[in-house]
């Protein structure tokens, strides 16, 4: 998954162009399976081999490698990489929705810290409101991250001293 760096700049995103860079992947499974659908209903093989699609996922870079090894399930994920990116909701907005707090910490520090990644990947379909590479484009020479709003905002408050009275 492109948003939180789980890609490989010399395999999955190697090629010219990336058709499905725009999403995330329940969505991609969900895109699998109604492409099969139509196929099937068309009285064609479906083109997706079922076995990629219900397989859990894996970045396969070792043996019995799971994605959940790292991520949280892909629904959860997925809800949550929605709110921050295509929503821009903060961290404290994400935790006040419901999310776990080190869970929150750990994807946004992922999402901003793959932004390199995403820089070096080929182009691809803007299907969502918030494109990345596009839309949606952070710092990635000056250590900038979600949590670094808050903490130096409430640095400069506090160089400031209190404000002078008129």
């Amino acid at each position: 998954m492109l948003a939180v760096g789980h890609s490989t700049l010399y395999g999955d995103a190697a090629g010219g162009y990336a058709p499905l860079k725009d999403l995330f992947n329940v969505r991609i499974w969900e895109l699998a399976r109604w492409r099969n659908k139509a196929a099937a209903e068309r009285g064609e093989v479906p083109p997706i081999p079922e076995n990629s699609i219900d397989k859990p996922p894996s970045a396969e870079l070792r043996p019995d490698q799971l994605d959940t090894d790292s991520l949280p399930d892909y629904p959860v994920l997925d809800r949550l990489l929605d709110l921050y990116v295509e929503q821009d909701q903060s961290r404290d907005a994400l935790i006040a929705a419901g999310f776990d707090e080190a869970l929150v910490d750990r994807t946004l520090r992922l999402v901003d810290l793959a932004e390199y990644k995403r820089r070096q990947y080929p182009p691809g379909t803007k299907i969502t409101g918030k494109a990345f590479g596009r839309d949606r484009r952070l710092p990635i020479t000056n250590a900038w991250r979600e949590s670094s709003l808050q903490e130096s905002s409430s640095r400069e408050s506090s160089l400031r001293g209190p404000s002078p009275r008129r």
